[in-house]
C-alpha cells in the first residue's frame, strides 16, 4: 500500500534541508519514495514556491501535473477552480477518486502557512517513527500529515497523471 505522506516543518526552509536526510534514510532501505515534492513558504510571501524532488526519484513516478493540481488545491483552493475552468475541477475531483479528501486538503492548508515548508511524499515501506527520529536529531521541527492510499488508490494516481 502506497501512502501520501505530507512532513511540515516550523521554518520555510526546513523542507529543503530534509531533502538530504531523506535521501539517506530511502538508501538505508527505511522508506521507499515513489514520487517527491517541497513547499517553501517564506513568511513575506503570499504565496508558497513548490517544485518536484527530482534527486530523490529521479524522473518523477506521477509527475508534475499531479503535484501541480494538489498545490493548486490546497494553496489556491477555490480560485483556482475558477479560473481553471471545468476540465480542473473534474480533475480536482479525482483527486477524492484517489484518497485525497477534503479532510487532507484542509488540514494541510491549515497547517502550511507563511513561514513554514513540507515535503510531499508518495512513497512506501516507510518507518515513520524512525523518519520522525531522524528529522528531530538533525534539529529539523516536523510533524506529521499522513493520508493513506490503498493500492489500487494508488493505481489510479498512476494512471491519472503518469507522464
Amino acid at each position: 500500500m502506497g501512502t501520501l505522506t505530507v512532513w511540515k516543518f516550523g521554518s520555510w526552509d526546513g523542507a529543503n534541508q530534509a531533502i538530504g536526510t531523506l535521501e539517506g534514510l530511502a538508501k538505508d532501505g527505511v522508506i521507499r519514495v515513489v514520487d517527491a515534492a517541497s513547499v517553501s513558504w517564506q513568511p513575506e510571501m503570499r504565496r508558497p514556491r513548490t517544485r518536484q524532488v527530482r534527486s530523490l526519484t529521479g524522473v518523477g513516478a506521477v509527475g508534475g501535473m499531479f503535484w501541480g493540481l494538489l498545490f493548486g488545491t490546497v494553496f489556491l483552493g477555490p480560485v483556482a477552480g475558477v479560473a481553471l475552468g471545468a476540465a480542473a475541477g473534474a480533475l480536482a475531483g479525482s483527486l477524492v477518486d484517489v484518497g485525497i479528501d477534503d479532510d487532507f486538503i484542509e488540514s494541510v492548508r491549515d497547517q502550511v502557512t507563511p513561514g513554514t515548508s513540507a515535503l510531499f511524499l508518495l512513497s512506501s515501506d516507510e518507518d515513520t517513527e524512525k523518519i520522525r527520529d531522524t528529522f528531530r536529531a538533525t534539529g529539523l521541527r516536523a510533524r506529521l500529515i499522513q493520508s493513506n492510499l490503498s493500492a489500487e488508490q494508488e493505481a489510479a494516481i498512476h494512471e491519472l497523471f503518469a507522464d
